[in-house]
């Protein structure tokens, strides 16, 4: 009889060495893709950054004080206190008219009580304005800077110049103006009306 073998193949693993070696260098070859890829990355990231930081110019200039105060002077509008001047009584005063006002009265009852005081003899009768121009420097002494007078009013009272100096001279404490919590001169032009018979 005859014996008939059939050679039947033998079942492979699923992957024999070959298979194996042709993986391995396709997992070797993975890494080193993903490695250059990301150093790539990484230098196109760093060359952005670069040209971010030398493209803006960072220009920084120190500015001293002085600079910084002149500067400031220049943008500020010095012909406007943010506190007038004021006596003990108007110091109460938070509205910057109202603390106007009540200066301008007290400086004017008291030249007006200084100058009522006075017996001036007169040979006709007078009922003149004269325009008083009064400076309250930094420290809050007060000043005449200047009187604009009629010749005739001045030629009847010869001596009121000298009775506004020592007028003002009678004045209370004045604490000055301010700006921006300094100190600060200030002229005030004041009327006053001179009525003698």
């Amino acid at each position: 009889m005859l014996k008939v073998q059939a050679h039947l193949p033998m079942k492979k693993a699923l992957l024999d060495n070959r298979d194996l070696n042709a993986l391995i260098s396709v997992f070797r070859f993975k890494p080193y893709f993903y490695n250059n890829l990301l150093n790539l990355f990484r230098r196109g990231l760093l060359a952005i950054a670069v040209l971010v930081i030398f493209s803006c110019n960072f220009e920084t200039k120190k500015i001293s004080s002085e600079e910084v105060l002149e500067l400031e002077s220049q943008t500020l509008n010095w012909k406007e206190v943010d506190e007038y001047p004021a006596f003990e009584d108007c110091q109460d005063e938070t509205e910057l008219l109202a603390a106007r006002e009540c200066f301008e009265r007290e400086v004017a009852e008291n030249i007006y009580a200084y100058l009522s005081k006075q017996q001036p003899v007169v040979t006709e009768s007078i009922d003149d304005t004269l325009y008083l121009y009064l400076e309250i420097n930094s420290s809050g002494r007060p000043e005449i800077d200047s009187v604009k007078i009629d010749s005739t009013l001045n030629n009847q009272l010869p001596e009121l110049r000298l009775w506004l100096n020592q007028s003002i001279d009678s004045l209370p404490k004045i604490y000055p103006a301010s700006k921006r919590g300094v100190p600060v001169s200030t002229v005030f032009k004041m009327p006053i009306v001179i009525k003698a018979e």
